[in-house]
């Protein structure tokens, strides 16, 4: 028996074979997913794991055994605005992926009907965040500032950098502690006050640190 030998493509051949089969792969792809599912997908690992998919990861979410159809999928979702990358590079969600719909309003006073047509679709990070940055969130404990409707086992958004204006809930360093109160100024004077009676008025004596102003606080009624 006489075997005959194949020649090997040549190079530039293979190179254009390559080419057409990973178009032809991500034609296929673009067929089977689109970019909804793909966001739906990362929403629900990021709603689980508290944390953004690997590149594998990725692979299996999408459905796709290549890295590359990952990166094409990723390319798309930064043109989207679903996925940004944040100063070191790494990706995240943007605020739109979680997103709810805004249906209209209600009466907290008298009864009334509450429109249910859907409006606008609006980003809790967005709403409640001006400038993500510079923001973080704390945890409350105690009871001094219920008077301005934060109870304990709330969430406060806390924008480092801003100048307090009087009136600001502010969290402070006072003599080396740390705070949340009302910020007064009167002059040179500066207090910081509850907002509810049973605790005083705090007159810093020698050091006096803001560490940012609250700028909303956050409730959940059923877990």
């Amino acid at each position: 028996m006489t075997f005959r030998l194949l020649k090997p493509f040549p190079a530039s051949r293979k190179k254009i074979l390559d080419i057409r089969t990973c178009v032809l792969y991500i034609e296929a792809m673009k067929k089977t997913r689109d970019i909804k599912s793909i966001e739906q997908s990362l929403v629900a690992f990021y709603r689980n794991q508290k944390r953004m998919p690997t590149y594998t990861e990725m692979m299996e979410l999408f459905e796709v055994r290549s890295k590359s159809v990952v990166s094409y999928w990723i390319d798309k979702l930064i043109e989207k605005g679903i996925l940004e990358k944040d100063e070191q590079g790494y990706l995240k969600l943007s605020g739109i992926s979680f997103g709810i719909p805004l249906v209209g309003n209600v009466a907290a006073g008298l009864p009334a009907s509450a429109e249910e047509t859907p409006r606008e679709v609006v980003s809790m990070d967005q709403y409640l965040i001006a400038r993500p940055d510079t923001s973080f969130l704390l945890r409350v404990t105690g009871d001094s500032m219920i008077g301005a409707g934060i109870m304990d086992g709330d969430l406060v958004i806390v924008e480092r950098g801003r100048l307090p204006k009087n009136g600001d809930i502010v969290l402070a360093e006072v003599d080396g502690e740390w705070t949340m109160k009302y910020f007064h100024r009167k002059g040179r004077e500066v207090t910081l006050e509850a907002a509810n009676p049973a605790y005083s008025t705090i007159y810093p004596r020698e050091e006096l640190k803001i560490g940012g102003v609250i700028t909303a606080s956050v409730r959940k009624y059923l877990m």
